[in-house]
């Protein structure tokens, strides 16, 4: 017992010292702070001793760490309910005023500041406090964990000692294919990946792997709205695309909508028979979809909700923000990114680089969001989880898939953001030393991107353009841009609490004898809504003589598929080609450049009730790997060829080798969930009452 006492002594002196230490840095900075700003000071104004003034500054440090560590926390849950990056923004002004208060504590009234001169001393004294704490801590375990923890969800259970079966954490790569990924690890960007697969940064020096890297195909439909929900829900039957008309509604879904997601969700439990990968004490972050999850922070599928579910999925913010050191640094890192954007597309304007796409309007805070508030929240969020001994972890980093949709796959600005990717798994794995129970840590993403420029950039029209050409119709002389959808603008729309603002008529168009032309990166989706069936490439030919020819003959287009009464299904190409889909395995057709898996892909979502009349995939370069994307977009995913459809699976070597020629995001969903079954749980439960899940 002696022994224990003494240690705990040693640990309260060491933690003592640290506080000493912060509040003596944290007087310098104010000090020098005086003597630099002019509207702050640390003295009467008739003037006072050295000794005088540091006696105030020390007061005024020590006031301010006081109140920032017992009224912060309060007035982040009073500011709960505010939209998340107003909250951002509302950081300095509380911490301001908080300063300010500390001054006026002061008996002797020396000190006093302009407002405005208040919120940078205060938020520069947060961020060198934080500095200061978070070296100390480095060489002392108990520390860092309890900076974890204080980072980490505040509310977390406090039960007995973790299980001794290890939990799972997956995290999700937004858009890192795996072509990516190796050339990432070839690169040095990410070292953490490397040491996990074995790659040694030293000549010479063997370094065993703890993971395997695997790839897998996604569905014809390749972007996170079919794959999240295949991966999360064990189905995305009838998920032709990321966005796609229903005849039998009228209605516009699109995947990053908030009340589509909840629709999608609610199908995919009735399809699949359970609630998710994640019904059994599990956690959904910065997801599209819970998953079937308890816990639940950033997920789009319950953005609608109010009251007391939507602050339960916004909790993940109070776990960051409530850190005053942590608030500030991401709201600096935020205009430091908003900066680095503006910047970086106008260099490459300025060069003239091709291809690109425009990076204005708010572009740069959408970016600066993805990659910075994001990234943090969704980190933080999982490290309390794991701290907290929760079974099975899911998070979604979107941050890589933002960017490169807008620099490209490859580009500089891309591979930063990889860099940073690799600094957040590092922490993570950090964590799990620290968590009460084992963790293993799989890494996955959800698709890849496909270069090249856009559709409307070679052809100088768009799809919808080109199918009104084909329909007879007077098409405008300007080209109007198809604008880009991507997940982190949902997200944004979340944190605002903002996703009920929808125009009613932009998702439920009337029905007109005009085609609705919709599209998903380099997929395209023609519906006709006045015909209340899909169409037949009868009924079609019948109607508009000249629009299959025009769409299949023209160079920026791959093949199209169509519902035929003779065949079922056809895919037509160039030049009068037309396959029916019981015969592409022998004859592939225009299907040959886009790999093996194209027919089944095809196939299936040929059997889809809401597959749209005419799908049309773009042109396809072998060789480059490029594709044409209907939608503002220099990096897509969408529809097939090249790295878009070829993600990958980062999985622990002491999991089971997932199978070869693994295809389809419900197929993975098998993979995963056998994963949580060999760790000892928790399995996925049979429900009977669907609804209960998907609520």
């Amino acid at each position: 017992m002696r022994g224990v006492g003494a240690g705990r002594w040693r640990r309260v002196a060491s933690q003592v010292g640290r506080s000493v230490t912060v509040w003596v840095v944290s007087t310098l900075t104010m000090l020098v702070l005086a003597g630099i700003l002019p509207d702050f000071r640390l003295q009467s104004p008739t003037g006072d001793s050295a000794t005088r003034i540091a006696v105030t500054a020390a007061f005024g440090a020590g006031a301010f760490g006081v109140l920032s560590a017992v009224v912060w926390p309060l007035l982040v849950r009073l500011f709960l309910l505010v939209p998340t990056l107003v909250l951002g923004l509302l950081v300095f002004f509380l911490n301001g005023a908080l300063l300010l208060l500390a001054l006026r504590l002061n008996p002797a009234e020396r000190g006093d500041a302009a407002p405005e001169t208040a919120v940078v001393v205060a938020a520069v004294m947060s961020a060198v406090a934080s500095a200061t704490g978070g070296a100390l801590a480095v060489r002392d375990d108990d520390a860092y964990r309890r900076r974890l923890y204080r980072l980490a969800d505040r509310r977390r259970r406090r039960g007995p000692v973790g299980p001794a079966t290890p939990g799972t954490v997956f995290l999700q790569l937004d858009g890192v294919g795996h072509d990516v990924l190796l050339a990432a690890v070839g690169q040095g960007l990410m070292p953490t990946v490397a040491r996990w697969m074995g790659h040694s940064d030293t000549p010479g020096r063997a370094v065993r792997p703890t993971h395997r890297l695997t790839s897998w195909r996604t569905d014809w439909s390749s972007q996170t709205g079919a794959s999240q929900l295949g991966i999360l829900h064990g189905s995305n039957h009838d998920v032709p695309a990321f966005r796609w008309y229903e005849k039998d509604r009228g209605e516009i879904v699109v995947c990053n909508r908030p009340t589509s997601a909840v629709e999608l969700q609610q199908r995919a439990v009735e399809q699949a028979g359970h609630g998710g990968l994640l019904t059994v004490d599990g956690a959904s972050r910065g997801n599209l979809f819970s998953g079937g999850a308890e816990e639940q922070a950033l997920v789009l599928s319950i953005a609608t909700r109010r009251r007391s579910r939507e602050t339960r999925s916004r909790a993940g913010y109070f776990a960051y923000f409530s850190d005053p050191a942590n608030a500030v640094r991401t709201a600096l890192s935020f205009f430091a990114e908003v900066g680095r954007e503006i910047g970086q597309s106008t260099r490459t304007r300025a060069r003239k680089e091709r291809p690109r796409v425009g990076r204005g309007g708010l572009y740069p805070l959408v970016r600066a969001f993805a990659t910075v508030v994001e990234r943090d929240v969704v980190v933080a969020a999982v490290m309390g989880d794991m701290l907290a001994g929760r079974t099975a972890v899911y998070a979604d980093l979107v941050a890589y898939d933002e960017v490169a949709h807008h620099s490209g796959p490859t580009s500089r600005d891309a591979a930063k953001v990889l860099e940073r990717l690799d600094r957040s798994l590092a922490l993570i794995e950090n964590v799990a030393e620290h968590a009460p129970r084992p963790y293993r840590i799989v890494v996955l993403s959800d698709h890849g991107q496909s270069p090249g420029e856009t559709f409307r950039t070679r052809y100088g029209l768009t799809l919808g353009d080109l199918v009104r050409a084909g329909c007879g119709l007077p098409v405008s002389r300007k080209a109007e841009r198809t604008h880009s959808g991507a997940e982190a603008r949902a997200a944004v729309r979340a944190a605002l609490r903002r996703p009920g603002k929808e125009a009613r008529e932009q998702y439920r168009p009337a029905r007109g004898s005009e085609p609705i032309v919709l599209a998903s990166g380099n997929l395209g989706l023609v519906s006709f809504p006045d015909v209340h069936h899909r169409m037949t490439k009868e009924e079609l030919d019948a109607r508009h003589p000249a629009l299959l020819t025009t769409l299949a003959n023209h160079p920026g287009i791959g093949f199209l598929l169509v519902r035929s009464e003779e065949h079922g299904g056809v895919v037509l190409g160039p030049f009068g080609t037309e396959i029916p889909l019981d015969q592409l395995d022998d004859n592939p057709g225009p299907l040959a450049d886009f790999g093996p898996g194209a027919a089944d892909a095809v196939r299936r979502t040929h059997s889809f009730p809401h597959t749209a009349d005419i799908m049309v995939n773009s042109w396809y370069d072998p060789a480059e790997g490029e594709v044409l994307a209907f939608e503002e977009q220099i990096g897509s995913h969408g529809g097939l060829g090249g790295a878009q459809a070829k993600p990958f699976l980062l999985s622990p070597l002491a999991l089971s080798a997932p199978p070869e020629g693994l295809a389809g995001a419900e197929r993975v969903h098998d993979v995963l969930r056998g994963w949580l079954d060999e760790a000892g749980g928790p399995q996925v439960p049979l429900v009977t009452g669907a609804d209960e899940w998907a609520a």
